[in-house]
């Protein structure tokens, strides 16, 4: 069966095989509005694992224990096809061929085997970039980095119905957001962070925010009823059941508050360009749940809430390591080359690729971070 997928390195050799390979390669680049694969093009884009790179024949990278995922966390179906393939290439923190598959049902997809929940501290060491964001990153892409997030709120707020009096950010790391919400009305006492790196809630509790180190599923640190705004900001897609968790904010929400989730995008030409295994947002095998503006919207409304708008965020990160991973990885290395296009260290990549995805978001293109807002109705 002839493989069809979009890698870089197929997209030259389809450019001169033939005039209909030519204008489906230059339909993709032009547009990222092309809608779901028909079950003929998926048949055609059969994937073909790749050949695990020399670098993980190293001994000192484990192989670590799995575990199965037969149904689909989004309907629950148990049928489903291979997506895409791949290695931990960012940190290489073990050896195991990662699949993800994609449900035949409602075309979700989910890392399936994904890591056991006895290895996490393997797949998230302490050399994690989120665990030392401020010190890993260049200090220019930070302060631009902060410019983003508070152009992102702005967008958020221009869509509630009123000034928030309660806030939420699960996963708020430093409490940058929460600062915010503070700075526009929130009290201490309602502005409250979820965030499974204990260190840094401490200097937070003590500046009276409301911070616990908790699963959003085991939290009771919020009443139920009473959130005016929810965020999480690339949080769900590392979460093995999404569903109960949103269910579960729901619950928290007042009647008439909005829920902001934003998550990588499948749906997106950096991810049809790198399908098969080097796309930066798989984030093998970190990620284990990834959607379309589609999937997205019916995991909310599952939860009872309302999708009320759809907004493409900047995806430099997934653009820049899918570069690196195809250089570094596919074919004959290029190590060299494949260092310009790590985002933890090279500027001005990071800066073509975020003003490239700007512009692209502006003129209405789907980039590779879809940032959803759904309502909660009010009671009636």
């Amino acid at each position: 069966m002839e493989d069809l997928s979009p890698t870089p390195l197929r997209l030259s050799v389809q450019l001169c095989d033939s005039a209909s390979s030519s204008f489906w390669f230059f339909s993709t680049l032009i547009s990222s509005r092309k809608p779901h694969l028909s079950p003929e093009a998926l048949e055609r884009m059969t994937v073909t694992a790749p050949p695990r790179p020399a670098e993980f024949d190293d001994p000192a990278i484990p192989e670590i224990a799995t575990e199965h995922v037969p149904d689909c966390p989004l309907c629950g179906a148990a049928n489903f096809h291979t997506f895409a393939e791949g290695y931990d290439y960012e940190l290489k923190t073990s050896r195991n061929l990662w699949r993800f598959v994609q449900c035949d049902a409602c075309e979700h997809v989910w890392l399936n085997p994904r890591p056991a929940i006895s290895t996490l501290s393997t797949i998230y060491p302490s050399t994690y970039y989120a665990y030392n964001y401020g010190a890993k990153i260049n200090p220019v892409a930070v302060r631009a980095k902060e410019l983003l997030d508070v152009a992102k709120m702005r967008t958020v707020l221009a869509h509630l119905p009123r000034a928030p009096q309660s806030f939420l950010d699960v996963g708020c790391g430093d409490g940058r957001f929460l600062k915010v919400m503070a700075k526009k009305g929130v009290p201490l006492a309602r502005d409250y962070g979820l965030e499974l790196d204990a260190r840094v809630l401490e200097p937070l509790s003590q500046a009276g925010y409301q911070v616990a180190c908790e699963r959003v599923e085991d939290s009771t640190l919020v009443p139920d009823g009473s959130l005016d705004l929810v965020t999480m900001f690339h949080v769900i897609e590392h979460v093995d059941d999404p569903g109960p968790v949103i269910r579960k904010l729901a619950r928290w929400m007042a009647p008439g508050g909005v829920l902001a989730l934003e998550t990588p995008n499948l749906d997106s030409l950096d991810q049809r360009m790198f399908h098969d295994s080097y796309w930066g947002g798989y984030h093998i095998p970190r990620h284990w749940n990834l959607y379309t503006a589609s999937t997205l919207a019916r995991q909310l409304k599952d939860a009872g809430l309302e999708p009320v708008a759809t907004i493409y965020q900047t995806g430099h990160s997934f653009w820049m390591y899918s570069m690196h991973h195809w250089l570094r990885y596919a074919g004959t290395p290029h190590r060299r080359l494949a260092r310009f296009f790590d985002p933890i260290g090279s500027l001005m990549f990071l800066a073509a690729f975020t003003l490239w995805d700007k512009v692209r978001g502006a003129l209405g293109f789907r980039t590779s971070a879809v940032l959803m807002l759904a309502r909660k109705p009010e009671a009636a």
